[in-house]
């Protein structure tokens, strides 16, 4: 076999293989790619990081969860403060779509 041929071929199973797995990730109305997916875990940790900079705040205790740019938190803050401050915070990160209050005062 032609050297040529057998190159061509190993291109064209290239190219299916790769468009294969690209269509595989794609977003659908009930099921979100990888992108979709990173781009959440990087909101959560953009949020995180801002809750841990802030001064005075336990973080410790703020959970922060994302789904399609919607960040939930939750856990136990000190004061209605603390619970304000961390939603502004959330809120002020790119990429958040809305956040959901559910800290409690213990």
């Amino acid at each position: 076999m032609n050297n040529s041929l057998l190159r061509r071929g190993a291109f064209a199973a290239f190219l299916l293989g790769s468009t294969i797995s690209l269509v595989a990730c794609a977003s659908t109305r009930t099921h979100d790619g990888t992108g979709r997916y990173v781009d959440d875990v990087a909101i959560t940790t953009k949020v995180k990081a801002a809750v841990l900079n802030a001064p005075g705040l336990k973080s410790s205790e703020i959970n922060v969860e994302t789904f399609k740019g919607k960040v939930q938190l939750s856990g136990f803050v000190s004061s209605q403060a603390d619970i304000d401050r961390a939603v502004q915070l959330a809120r002020g990160v790119e990429g958040v779509v809305s956040v959901s209050n559910d800290m409690r005062v213990k």
